[in-house]
């Protein structure tokens, strides 16, 4: 069972990464699109859940919460065996990667200074729903 409970610990640091990369990549790729007027970048529902990420992100910041995925991997990583960071290679690797050592302030001023950028990015290039051709 210690297998399976660090195999689960070690998947959700992979989705802990892949939700860090959407808000990052997604920031980045919003940024590139409107110097370079991509179209894609103002589908509404690519700007809403990006948007909808990183403000969960900074509230959770602003509130002292810890986010619910580093909640979870640490007692999954407990009811594997008490070793709260071991993992696989990539796990360990992508762990580390996320977490720095930091006062809680210092992260609560890059995430609202994150979002605050993406939010400005709706007022640059802002989503814009497809208009339905008139019925004929």
């Amino acid at each position: 069972m210690e297998l399976f409970y660090r195999l689960a610990a070690d998947a959700v640091v992979i989705a802990h990464m892949a939700y860090v990369l959407f808000v990052i990549v997604g920031f980045v790729l919003t940024l590139i699109g409107c110097a370079l007027r991509w179209q894609w970048i103002r589908n509404p529902w690519f700007r809403g859940v990006h948007l909808a990420m990183i403000l969960i992100v900074v509230a959770e910041a602003w509130l002292g919460i810890t986010c619910p995925l580093t909640t979870w991997e640490h007692q999954l990583r407990e009811l594997a065996g008490g070793e709260v960071y071991q993992g696989a290679f990539i796990a360990k690797l992508v762990h580390d990667w996320l977490f720095y050592d930091a006062p809680p302030w210092v992260f609560m001023m890059l995430y609202t200074l994150f979002g605050a950028g993406v939010l400005v990015t709706f007022f640059v290039a802002p989503p814009m729903w497809k208009r339905r051709s008139p019925d004929v």
